[in-house]
């Protein structure tokens, strides 16, 4: 029998092959152009990631507690009707079609805005005199109306929030899953995170490029032509994303040695589930206690980072106040967690392997709890900090902003390196209507609440304290993240002897 055969077992890596590249010759051709899939999607979130908070942060009369506002009154709302929408159109259309239509959807907008919207943007807002007289006028949508007064910048932040959730999260991880099989995902999917994340050096060394190449041009035009730079990459980078997604599909699918055997990753062949409908749908996804535990590890990560960055972000803005000095910033950071998330990988990606799903899932809640207490700690010490970053020659936000973004660094290192794989791992014994739609409803409804939630615990803090200060309410915050942290670990607990048991299940 050929050794190229994909029926045929699979020989022993040597250990050193295990630990840098257990992929056999065969199945190159399957992965490296999913790991190209994966690259550019990536490539984009990270460059619309820092834009999106460079547009919103720096904008006349915003600042840090407008992110809150966004995530719990915008991009939640704009997630669960996606999903509806994701819902019927997964009835209607194929896979493929959704893929292209939904890219071809982001890539249009993102080009208007940099090359249309961006270049007359004083005929969309409205003066910042006219968004203090209605602050004046409607003092109960203080939160709101700063969002309104830059809403383009808004639509721009939620389809920027959302390209993550539906291109990666959703698209590119239930597209995986259909077509990778068990064995394969434990080789896989680690190693899609370590090449995919070359995607962030690359596209943290172009956002900076692309923020500093304009710095010889008067400031007022400076932004507006780093833009059109900026969304010209996005464009393309989604256009060659389409490329290679439909040479996986109809090229390399096409050959039965790539093909997904069902009855091997428990879906017997003519037991499939019907199609349901929305509301059928949304039932059967949320009475599934698996589903759920699987909503709760991505609603605690969710939470918990978005409530240390809000502080994390404030000190940002402080340090680097114009655009371009915030994107080159951030583009240096998405340099950096690309480089720490490799090491991550190329390091520790044997733990699933050798130490079953808890323990590489169990890991970014311990990094997190870790480095979150020791950036609060830095935070709340100032009479220590302050002598520390002054005998730096640095401002206390400035060091704060660094100390941040190496807790930043290890707990988005960690996600990529361990979290991400995990939780998709934890889809492939579930049946069809499961990995579908409990997939859309758990990363994209799931991922919105975590973020949602974290703004509305902001907003009901500044309520209660009344106040708009990010500062005022971060103490509070660090007991937020302790308690949300512990119910995350709990989770994991409980979904490890779940999967394990489907797992044995489909083996027997």
């Amino acid at each position: 029998m050929s050794a190229n055969n994909s029926s045929a077992p699979a020989p022993e890596f040597g250990k050193l092959r295990a630990a840098i590249w257990p992929i056999h010759g065969y199945e190159m051709k399957k992965f490296l152009p999913m790991c190209m899939v994966m690259f550019f999607i990536l490539f984009n979130y990270t460059i619309l990631r820092n834009t999106k908070d460079a547009l919103v942060l720096t904008a006349p009369g915003s600042g840090a507690e407008i992110l809150s506002s966004l995530k719990f009154y915008v991009v939640m709302p704009a997630a669960v009707l996606f999903v509806v929408l994701y819902a019927k159109l997964a009835n209607l259309f194929s896979r493929d079609t959704l893929f292209v239509g939904i890219i071809g959807v982001f890539v249009a907008f993102f080009l208007a805005f940099g090359y249309v919207i961006y270049p007359n943007i004083e005929h969309f807002h409205p003066s910042l005199e006219a968004v203090n007289a209605m602050k004046e006028a409607y003092p109960r949508l203080q939160a709101i109306i700063p969002v309104w007064g830059v809403w383009t910048y808004s639509t721009f932040y939620v389809l920027s929030e959302l390209w993550g959730s539906v291109m990666l999260s959703l698209l590119f991880w239930q597209f995986a899953n259909d077509i990778v099989k068990t064995e394969e995902a434990k080789r896989f999917y680690s190693l899609f995170g370590m090449m995919a994340n070359i995607s962030l050096i690359f596209a943290g060394t172009l956002n900076k490029e692309l923020s500093n190449v304009t710095k010889n041009l008067p400031v007022e035009i400076r932004w507006g032509v780093s833009l059109e730079y900026i969304t010209l990459a996005v464009a393309v980078a989604g256009l060659v994303c389409v490329g290679f997604y439909l040479y996986l599909t109809r090229v390399v699918l096409k050959d039965p040695r790539y093909q997904k055997s069902t009855e091997a990753d428990g879906a017997k062949k003519g037991k499939s589930k019907p199609k349901l409908g929305v509301a059928e749908s949304f039932k059967y996804i949320f009475t599934n206690p698996y589903i759920g535990l699987i909503a709760l590890l991505v609603i605690g990560y969710g939470i918990s980072i978005n409530v240390i960055e809000v502080v994390w972000k404030h000190n940002i803005r402080i340090a680097f106040p114009s655009p371009n000095d915030y994107n080159a910033f951030m583009g240096d950071f998405s340099k950096y967690t690309g480089i720490a998330t490799i090491l991550l990988i190329m390091f520790t990606k044997g733990i699933v392997r050798r130490f079953g799903w808890f323990v590489g899932a169990i890991v970014t809640p311990l990094v997190t709890i870790v480095t979150g207490g020791l950036f609060f700690m830095c935070i709340f010490g100032e009479d220590v900090f302050g002598p520390i970053a002054a005998g730096m020659g640095l401002a206390l936000p400035v060091l704060l902003v660094y100390i941040g973004a190496v807790q930043n660094i290890a707990t988005k290192g960690t996600k990529y390196a361990h979290f991400d794989p995990t939780k998709e791992m934890a889809y492939i014994p579930l049946d069809a209507e499961l990995k579908s739609k409990g997939k859309a409803a758990v990363d994209v409804i799931g991922g919105r609440l975590g973020k949602a939630g974290g703004s509305a615990i902001q907003q009901i803090l500044f309520f209660a304290l009344g106040t708009k200060e990010i500062m005022v309410i971060a103490p509070y915050l660090t007991g937020v993240v302790g308690l949300v942290v512990g119910a995350w670990a709990l989770s994991v607990m409980a979904l490890s002897k779940k999967y394990n048991a489907l797992i044995a299940k489909t083996k027997s």
